[in-house]
């Protein structure tokens, strides 16, 4: 027979598919339902923590469990375009923006290959389609490269930052590391998503054409919520053009 708890998250579940509980509507107290299934909170949350793994509900803290809105994949375009992004040109998005000054440790002086204690400025980038999370962005640019105003709530540089271009010239290299793994507790509670469900790490590195490190971008999107599309681009070896 199968546990209790896997018959109260079926008969949740079919509640939501069938229309019974809207998308977006917030689930009755999981008091009140451990008192309606007549089992324990422990055994009704297990219940609860599998339709989270699965994507029916997300909970929000201190508000409570939601029958989670169908989410509309973003996708994320590699390597230096025209192209945003954080959404290949999706306006229903918005971004919140905090920035700081930050001083340069541990893997941050070996992404911009600064000295320890080199001042960088930062920005903590996080978008959103409605109340839902997409992705999480912390963008790291050596300070001295930063114009007058660079932090400013007003300054006209912020618009540039929330769609990673570096404040500049287009870089002469751009280097993309991609891994999938678990979310960070700060990760899982900024998107919203599981401790056990999979994100999309992307580690960028954009350098000038001195070599200089111009910005580090540490990206993470929910994997069920974005797409990544790379393009490469054949490069002529000259000794054969010379040939």
């Amino acid at each position: 027979m199968s546990s209790r708890h896997h018959d109260i998250a079926d008969d949740l579940r079919h509640q939501i598919t069938t229309g019974r509980i809207k998308p977006g509507e917030r689930l009755p107290s999981e008091a009140s339902l451990a008192d309606r299934y007549k089992v324990s909170t422990v055994t009704l949350r297990s219940a609860l923590a599998a339709l989270q793994g699965e994507g029916f509900v997300e909970k929000i803290h201190g508000k409570g469990n939601f029958v989670r809105r169908p989410l509309r994949k973003i996708m994320y375009v590699g390597g230096w375009g025209t192209l945003d992004p954080w959404t290949a040109a999706e306006a229903a998005l918005r971004v919140t923006v905090r920035s700081t000054t930050v001083q340069a440790v541990g893997q941050l002086t070996t992404l911009l290959n600064v000295p320890t204690g080199s001042l960088l400025a930062e920005f903590i980038c996080v978008s959103h389609e409605g109340e839902a999370p997409h992705g999480l962005a912390r963008i790291y640019i050596p300070r001295d490269l930063g114009p007058a105003g660079l932090l400013d709530d007003a300054s006209s540089c912020r618009e540039e930052v929330t769609r990673f271009a570096v404040l500049g010239p287009p870089p002469a290299t751009v280097r993309e590391t991609v891994c999938a793994r678990p979310p960070t507790p700060d990760e899982a509670s900024i998107l919203r998503t599981s401790s056990t469900a999979v994100v999309l790490a992307i580690t960028r590195v954009a350098t000038d054409s001195t070599g200089r490190v111009v910005e580090a971008a540490l990206l993470v999107f929910p994997g069920d919520r974005v797409d990544a599309v790379f393009t490469t681009h054949h490069v002529t070896d000259e000794r054969q053009t010379q040939g």
